[in-house]
């Protein structure tokens, strides 16, 4: 269960969710206060329509292309040194949002048209980070009302051949119910630009998204080895192998032991 968000945090939230800067748990949470608070319902209207007016009247001033292949050379890159103008790994080109440029000196306006326009972000982290972020986005989403499943039915011989024609791959379904995971039913999702399979269980109050997808190439954990869960920045856990062709990633908000619990459930150990 998200906690919701009272008057005063939605205040302080509004720029930030209005440039497109929270969380995907902050974002859901801001919204729906919003839909309960008709005040902050109005000043995010109020507030929206006037960036968007910024974004539409104001000038701007495109980053010639020497100023990116200069940044790119400055960057650092694997194994030491400086980049030689190519893009490196893990490094995105990301424009920021233009804002209007108050009245200055030549050299200032253009120095702040020129940061406004471009910049280029070293991303840290590595894949399997991106696809637990994405992963444990797309479980917070499935959580609000209507979204878990897209067929209820605690029967594996009804579960599985329910995904049959839907894609392109068949996912294993397995009841667990003796375990302490009882089988809730399955759904469709997209993961990593392509479809995945979500198999949904509980255990008492807490669910728990089985995602399924084509192997992908991600060093994954082969069911010889016990996977361990692991705490995701939003607070979730995620525990993930490959077996057979297939990747899974398991999500909850269970705590990590009762997640490798699951895990060790779902692979007989």
């Amino acid at each position: 269960m998200m906690p919701d968000i009272d008057h005063a945090e939605a205040k302080t939230l509004m720029h930030a969710a209005i440039d497109g800067e929270l969380d995907a748990l902050t974002q859901l949470r801001f919204d729906a206060h919003l839909a309960t608070c008709p005040d902050c319902a109005a000043e995010h209207a109020r507030l929206s329509a006037l960036s968007a007016a910024i974004r539409t009247n104001a000038t701007r001033y495109a980053a010639p292309a020497e100023l990116r292949n200069l940044l790119l050379n400055a960057l650092p890159v694997e194994g030491g040194g400086l980049g030689g103008g190519e893009m490196p790994k893990q490094a995105k080109v990301i424009p920021f949002r233009r804002r209007w440029l108050p009245p200055a000196s030549a050299g200032f306006a253009l120095g702040a048209a020129l940061a406004a326009s471009v910049a280029v972000l070293i991303d840290t982290r590595n894949v399997d980070d991106t696809l637990s972020d994405d992963i444990v986005t797309a479980h917070i989403r499935a959580l609000q009302p209507g979204h878990l499943t897209d067929v209820q039915i605690s029967d594996q011989h009804q579960v599985k051949p329910w995904f049959d024609g839907k894609i392109d791959f068949a996912p294993p379904v397995k009841e667990l119910g003796d375990q302490g995971f009882d089988l809730v039913g399955g759904r469709l999702d997209y993961i990593d630009g392509k479809e995945a399979a979500v198999v949904v269980y509980r255990r008492k109050l807490h669910m728990i998204d089985l995602f399924v997808t084509r192997t992908g190439g991600h060093d994954a954990p082969h069911p010889d080895a016990i996977p361990a869960p692991y705490a995701t920045p939003s607070g979730y856990n995620v525990v993930r192998w490959s077996d057979g062709g297939l990747d899974y990633w398991a999500v909850s908000d269970l705590n990590r032991n009762e997640l490798g619990d699951f895990a060790k459930a779902w692979l007989g150990r």
